[in-house]
C-alpha cells in the first residue's frame, strides 16, 4: 500500500524540476530514440520524468540502473530503437535487453 502511494507522490515531485529539462535548461543524461511517437509529451517512467518531442525523447539523472529505466520506459512507450546515457549508446544486446 505505501509503495503505491510513493510512486504517485515521486511522480508528481519529480515533475517539479522537469521544465528546467523541457525548455533546454539542462542536459539530458537519458535519452531514447522510439520507434514510434510517445502518446505523451512529458510523463514518469523508470523513476525520472521523459520529455518527448515526436520520437526523441529525454530525461535527467536518476539512481536507477540505465537498462531499469529503458525497460520501464519500454513498458509506457512500446519500443525503443536506440538509449543512451550521459551521451554514451547502449550496446546491441543491453537495448535488445531493454527491449525484451
Amino acid at each position: 500500500m505505501t509503495r503505491r502511494l510513493f510512486t504517485p507522490l515521486f511522480a508528481a515531485m519529480a515533475l517539479i524540476g522537469a521544465p528546467s529539462l523541457a525548455q533546454g535548461g539542462e542536459s539530458a543524461f537519458f535519452t531514447a530514440q522510439l520507434a514510434a511517437p510517445a502518446a505523451d509529451a512529458q510523463f514518469a517512467a523508470g523513476g525520472v520524468v521523459w520529455t518527448c518531442e515526436g520520437t526523441q525523447c529525454r530525461a535527467a539523472r536518476s539512481n536507477a540502473r540505465p537498462i531499469r529505466v529503458c525497460s520501464s520506459l519500454r513498458r509506457e512507450v512500446g519500443a525503443i530503437t536506440g538509449f543512451a546515457v550521459n551521451g554514451a549508446a547502449l550496446a546491441a544486446e543491453e537495448l535488445a535487453r531493454c527491449n525484451g
